[in-house]
């Protein structure tokens, strides 16, 4: 779905990534780690078309990235979830509004059985009129996960999800993201958290990636 051919990208003049080659096929599983300011957040911008590559060649859903419009991007961004390492809400827009976003900037109206159903699935029912400074970091969380699925993507990017939260709710979030995964979604999840990789191999089969001097490695079994 998403592919990349032997890409680089860097800023002002300095390398960041390259000769990264790597196909996100359907119903995937990945982590990935490295250190920070290795390129993860670069790297999950650039499977969504948020940057382009300085070299190489990125295809996102058949279509080679350098040769859409604008619109043709804004369709093919509908398919993929980001769920952002900052949330990113409106504060004066009651939760509900805020994970409706997606559809409303597409031009439709939200069914409201589907956002009831969608905010039972992330545990947040009672709190669809909350406003998101109410709200707990595992909560805003979860409801910044329900935005990124609004859509019904065929891919899901997680930068950092769990980086604010304790165990217990990282363990909550990794189940819904693996539920989405076994729905047949392909997922990554950009960590630090070794221990949250531990847990999710035990459920999934998972493949996890590596940025290390400026190149994406499969990590080893030392994981």
């Amino acid at each position: 779905m998403i592919a990349f051919e032997n890409v680089a990208h860097g800023y002002g003049g300095g390398a960041l990534l390259g000769e990264v080659t790597l196909t996100l096929a359907p119903g995937s599983f990945h982590f990935l780690t490295g250190p920070s300011g290795a390129g993860k957040t670069t790297f999950l911008k650039l499977c969504y078309g948020e940057l382009a590559p300085d070299a190489g060649r990125i295809t996102l859903f058949g279509q080679p990235l350098g040769a859409m419009s604008r619109d043709d991007l804004a369709r093919q961004r509908r398919r993929i979830g980001i769920v952002h390492q900052d949330c990113q809400f409106i504060d004066h827009l009651a939760l509900a509004e805020n994970v409706a976003l997606p559809l409303i900037v597409a031009g439709r109206a939200p069914d409201k059985a589907e956002m009831s159903e969608l905010l039972a699935w992330v545990g947040l029912s009672r709190h669809a009129d909350a406003l998101p400074p109410s709200l707990s970091g595992g909560e805003r969380q979860r409801a910044a996960l329900a935005r990124a699925v609004m859509m019904s993507p065929d891919v899901v990017l997680a930068d950092e999800p769990t980086g604010n939260l304790d165990w217990e709710m990282s363990l909550r979030l990794l189940t819904l993201l693996v539920e989405l995964n076994r729905m047949g979604k392909a997922v990554v999840i950009a960590t630090h958290d070794l221990n949250l990789i531990r847990a999710a191999k035990a459920q999934v089969a998972a493949r996890v990636l590596r940025i290390k001097d400026q190149r994406l490695q499969l990590a080893g079994a030392d994981l």
